[in-house]
């Protein structure tokens, strides 16, 4: 396995170790502390009543049965705090002139997607406000629900009337006006081949481990909100701003939180409405939710039609891609909301080399849960748009798939390259990745196997699925989100001590949520100070002991908070330069720094860093203008993104007689830069290969023709276990990146971005031959089963529903007005010409 060079790190270097994580060792014996093992003297436990309904005016609310049930201590409902409520916020608006709902946390006198909130039970106990909860009796005037993406983008029926239109926002990047390239237009005019592909992503739910919750406690001068979130600072502003309730009195701790996938990134109505019942009751307040409560209104991700148009040469260069996005946005914009998309803009053209580029992207309100970030963010969306384009280029051309991906490849020797999509890439080494997967994956003798498959007429064929990728992550430059219309910034804080005894403290402004940033900033700051890795503890989560910090998403924490971690530390030792000097009676200038101790140059004299923390503490004899204290602070806010990039090679097994699908092998080789903790490294990288196999093989959010969610319970809504995958193959390429003193480039989204395509094209791949073009995902055994037979019958392009024998029409974005085909469908609009 390729890693960091021993020349980069020493041999005592504590980067580049597989340590054991700090934080499992309370994990794995229960002594952690999740939000709902919080217990609060007189704490009043809180229940939701949901709307049944997808779409409806409330005619009433009558809460005098609940009110009157054992152990009620009040019902709140959106006429009640509809003065103080406020809404819910969008930080991120696609354009300024977008269009969007106000968001109550809870409803007044309409709801929009089944599970809106529309009262809530405060009572003494957790049972007692469920059994309450049932009791109110909310009248409904049921209204039609736009619910198909198409149709509500052709204003069909209306999800939020007063706005007049489902469409919320349009953006579009097209590379010959913003001088990254040429005239897409002209490409596609001028092809020897052109080809038109409409991909569909389909609802997914994050499924987080611990579910969501929150606490609220009053009793001080200060409200203390303890919440399972990703990000505890922004649910501290955003308390702040909507309640009108001074920052300075709110506290927000995010304690072991029990994953998030982006699902915790968020400001969410239960928050809002525990913090408004805490302060109307005076009392403590928690809640919980269920299970079927975090699927049914907890943030949905992806939910996107893509259109993309490829034209290229007949040797198979590439010349131009457009992308025409539908994204659905749900009932309301969510915190993100049209900047998840947005964020997969950069990332169509991937790493090859086209002249010309549009991206044009529209996002749709339907009454159907919100949407939101999901692991990845829209780059796993703008990767598999591409990667199942490729292979259907390659497809049309008679082409070798990894061939082709070689041919239109930004070769190691032109790093940095400026993109086609505005963005320069700082470096990466795609041939060597590849080079390493082939070798490992076998390439060539699975080819030949899956020919003599063909040949023989085996019922089980074999496809082999490729995906190579890259991504933007660090999220994010600030001048970058500015230019983006996001509301905030994307530095990163941290603060180092040196506490009298030696020991060190670092304040990281990151929040995690099951990365590891405990064990990795100790063994930065050991590997930085010289101090054991065992004398370093790691304070986040808490914004009253990091009162600064943008939190965790987006691959952001090791290149932008492992960097603000760096730059403290070294201000530290720039610090404890002058003192150790003076302690020494030497020159500042001949001072010299390694592994923990000053030394003068050309002498043995020297002094340790515990001794100088504890000299500063004492300040006994400080030199003039020191302050007694060895704390640094540092921000740091990146000029550019990373860009990790890998090779994912698939081979899939799919009986041609039942649809069922089996992963024979699955070979990855990433390059993510230089790593601090490979074990880490290695939990990342499986577990995203999991999550993004799972969305091309099982997992979809379906809703019935009421807008009611049907996949509402994991009996339903199925996830993998252990017993449905196999063992991976991994490995790892270095070429550090330039953005960052580390090298580091992020790896928490990898797997999870490039497996999709990888199994979905294997999939096609043993499939093919049989005339099959597409298949939505998930690739189900029916769905699988029904592309063969209807490509076996030459109904391969269009696929519509089977059962009516609607056609789909070609993905127009300006007369989008035909339902989504048949789930159960194998086949999607395609064509091409050549």
């Amino acid at each position: 396995m390729t890693t960091i060079e021993e020349a980069t790190r020493g041999p005592e270097s504590e980067i580049g170790k597989a340590r054991l994580r700090k934080e499992d060792q309370r994990l794995i014996t229960g002594r952690t502390k999740f939000t709902d093992n919080i217990q609060l003297t007189g704490m009043l436990h809180l229940s939701m009543v949901r709307s049944p309904f997808a779409h409806a005016h409330i005619t009433s609310v009558d809460a005098s049965a609940a009110k009157a049930s054992p152990g009620v201590v009040t019902v709140l409902t959106g006429q009640d705090v509809k003065d103080s409520q406020g809404g819910l916020p969008n930080a991120w608006p696609l354009t300024g002139d977008q269009k969007a709902p106000d968001h109550p946390a809870i409803a007044v006198d309409r709801v929009a997607f089944a599970g809106e909130i529309v009262a809530v039970v405060v009572a003494r106990s957790a049972a007692a406000a469920r059994d309450a909860a049932e009791l109110v009796d909310v009248e409904f005037e049921e209204l039609t629900p736009a619910l198909d993406l198409r149709r509500a983008a052709a204003d069909e029926v209306l999800a939020h009337p007063d706005l007049g239109t489902n469409r919320s926002a349009t953006y579009v990047f097209d590379s010959q006006e913003a001088g990254t390239g040429g005239d897409v237009e002209e490409t596609i005019r001028e092809a020897e081949v052109l080809l038109e592909r409409e991909y569909r992503q389909q609802r997914l739910i994050p499924a987080f481990m611990e579910p969501r919750s929150v606490v609220v406690d009053p009793t001080s001068e200060q409200f203390t909100v303890w919440s399972s979130t990703q990000v505890p600072h922004f649910v501290r502003i955003f308390i702040a701003l909507t309640l009108g309730v001074p920052e300075s009195k709110i506290r927000v701790i995010a304690p072991d939180v029990g994953g998030g996938f982006g699902g915790k990134l968020q400001i969410t109505p239960e928050e809002m409405i525990t913090f408004l019942a805490a302060q109307h009751t005076g009392k403590p307040c928690k809640w919980t939710e269920t299970r079927s409560e975090s699927l049914l209104s907890g943030h949905h991700g992806r939910d996107q039609w893509q259109k993309l148009t490829l034209s290229a040469s007949r040797d198979g260069t590439v010349k131009g891609l457009k992308v025409e996005l539908l994204a659905g946005l749900g009932a309301y914009t969510a915190l993100l909301g049209g900047g998840v998309p947005l964020l997969g803009a950069s990332m169509f053209n991937s790493m090859y080399k086209f002249d010309a580029y549009r991206f044009e992207l529209t996002t749709v309100f339907t009454n159907k849960t919100w949407v939101d970030a999901y692991r990845g963010a829209g780059r796993p969306e703008a990767t598999f748009a591409i990667e199942r384009l490729m292979d259907d280029l390659a497809d049309e051309l008679g082409m070798d798939p990894l061939e082709l991906r070689r041919k239109n490849w930004i070769t190691h020797e032109e790093f940095p390259f400026d993109t086609v999509a505005g963005l320069q890439y700082d470096s990466g080494n795609y041939e060597a990745a590849t080079d390493r997967a082939t070798e490992l994956f076998d390439y060539a003798g699975l080819r030949a196997e899956q020919q003599q498959r063909r040949e023989a007429g085996d019922p089980v064929q074999l496809g082999i699925g490729i995906s190579t990728f890259t991504e933007m992550c660090g999220l994010a430059p600030s001048r970058w989100l500015g230019r983006m219309n996001y509301a905030a910034g994307g530095w990163e804080r941290a603060d180092v001590r040196v506490l009298p005894t030696g020991k060190v403290e670092v304040v990281t402004g990151v929040s995690p949520h099951g990365q590891g940033h405990e064990t990795a900033w100790s063994q930065i700051v050991a590997d930085r100070l010289g101090v054991a890795f065992e004398d370093v503890e790691v304070l986040h989560g808490d914004t009253q002991s990091s009162n600064r910090g943008l939190d965790t998403y987006g691959s952001r924490s090791l290149v932008v908070g492992g960097q603000a971690v760096i730059e403290a530390a070294d201000r530290v030792i720039e610090k404890a330069k002058p003192l150790a000097a003076h302690m020494l009676e030497a020159n500042v200038d001949d001072m010299e720094f390694d592994r923990g101790n000053f030394s003068v140059k050309g002498t043995d004299q020297g002094v340790g860093l515990a001794e100088i923390a504890f000299a500063a503490f004492s300040a006994h004899d400080l030199p003039a203008g020191m302050e007694p204290t060895l704390d640094a602070e540092a921000t740091f806010d990146p000029v550019t993104f990373s860009f990790p990039h890998g090779t994912h090679l698939c081979a899939m097994e799919v009986d041609t007689e039942t649809g069922q699908v089996s992963m024979r092998s699955y070979v990855c080789v990433d390059d993510i830069g230089n790593v601090v903790n490979p074990m880490i490294v290695e939990g990342q990288v499986h577990g995203g290969l999991v999550q993004g196999i799972s969305q091309a093989l099982w997992e979809e959010a379906v809703y019935d023709d009421n807008g009611t969610l049907v996949s509402g319970s994991f009996v339903d809504y199925t996830l993998p276990t252990t017993a449905d995958t196999i063992s991976f193959t991994t490995d790892r390429t270095t070429t550090p990146a330039l953005s960052n003193d580390m090298g580091a480039k992020g790896v928490g989204e990898a797997g999870a971005i490039a497996s999709t395509p990888a199994v979905v094209n294997a999939v096609l791949d043993a499939i093919r031959q049989f005339g099959v073009k597409d298949i939505r995902m998930p690739c189900t055994p029916e769905r699988v089963w029904r592309a063969i037979t209807e490509g076996q019958a030459g109904q391969s392009d269009p696929g519509g529903d089977p059962t009516t024998g609607d056609a789909v029409p070609h993905f127009e974005t300006g007369s989008l007005n035909q339902d989504d085909p048949d789930p159960s469908a194998g086949l999607g609009t395609n064509g091409a010409r050549s």
